[in-house]
């Protein structure tokens, strides 16, 4: 059903303006909601893969995130259908979160923000409505959409691995895919519409998939980021250094794969050893 105006679009819109107001002012419910994985899987608190879409961090991040969801969610809701818009969006949300939650299971880690359900919206109207184009706000030219499609899944695994900003690009990386495999269940002629760029964006996010399971320590998260570097000036023993490094970077994978509990009481020692040794951060064991 298509109508005149974009009213689930806007509806939504108004009531994660009042909720992230009301979470800003009011940090305890803010905690409740928003995305944490230790809660998730220990507590069983699976509405936060929702209400965490519906807080955000600043006016920047709300305002951002909203004009996006108006500027590309009010056309798949008026020429698509409301349906088609509202599985995508909240799709995308649990999606993105889900994705985070595999990623971030093992490690202290608090999102929020409907990024992810943004994210698939936008990725879906690129294929629901082929052969427009898209302005961003830092750059006033039109992009054609099939250029942003491959950009963006590229950035925000960039942004996964270096950790740009405060922001929760795996989370955007799995809302959009989530979305576009919405859009596709639900309209599958936009595959031959589209074939070879669903393609391309198919084999990249695939290729960003096995990346992220394969090889975890190297995402955002990971035991790496709470270890420092050492100091520059320090004089060790460049072969001791490196079987220190070896071992260390073993146990850290270990902890990444299969959580803190997974390590013997000699390793963990060995791990608070190295740890010193090397000038870094000890782990809270």
């Amino acid at each position: 059903m298509q109508g005149p105006t974009a009213i689930w679009n806007l509806g939504i819109i108004a009531i994660t303006v009042v909720v992230s107001y009301r979470g800003l002012m009011y940090p305890s419910l803010m905690d409740q909601y928003l995305f944490e994985p230790a809660r998730i899987l220990r507590d069983k608190e699976y509405y936060r893969l929702v209400t965490s879409g519906f807080l955000h961090a600043d006016g920047i991040h709300l305002l951002f995130n909203m004009y996006s969801l108006y500027a590309f969610g009010r056309y798949i809701e008026e020429y698509v259908g409301i349906k088609t818009f509202l599985l995508i969006y909240f799709s995308g949300i649990i999606g993105g979160n889900l994705l985070s939650l595999y990623l971030h299971r093992h490690h202290e880690y608090r999102a929020l923000g409907a990024s992810g359900g943004v994210c698939g919206v936008i990725y879906a109207s690129i294929f629901l409505l082929p052969g427009g184009s898209i302005i961003l706000f830092m750059l006033p030219v039109p992009m054609p959409s099939w250029v942003y499609a491959i950009a963006f899944l590229l950035f925000s695994f960039y942004g996964m691995r270096k950790q740009l900003g405060n922001i929760g690009h795996d989370a955007h990386l799995g809302g959009a895919i989530v979305g576009l495999l919405v859009a596709t269940a639900l309209h599958p002629s936009i595959v031959r519409a589209s074939p070879y760029l669903y393609a391309a964006v198919m084999a990249i996010t695939a290729g960003l998939l096995v990346f992220c399971l394969k090889w975890p320590m190297y995402l955002p998260g990971g035991m790496r980021q709470f270890i420092r570097r050492p100091r520059q000036g320090q004089k060790q023993n460049a072969s001791k250094r490196q079987a220190d490094q070896k071992e260390l970077d073993r146990l850290l994978d270990k902890v990444s794969k299969s959580g803190l509990h997974s390590l013997s009481w000699r390793e963990r020692r060995k791990l608070k050893t190295i740890s010193k040794r090397l000038d870094r951060n000890s782990f809270d064991l």
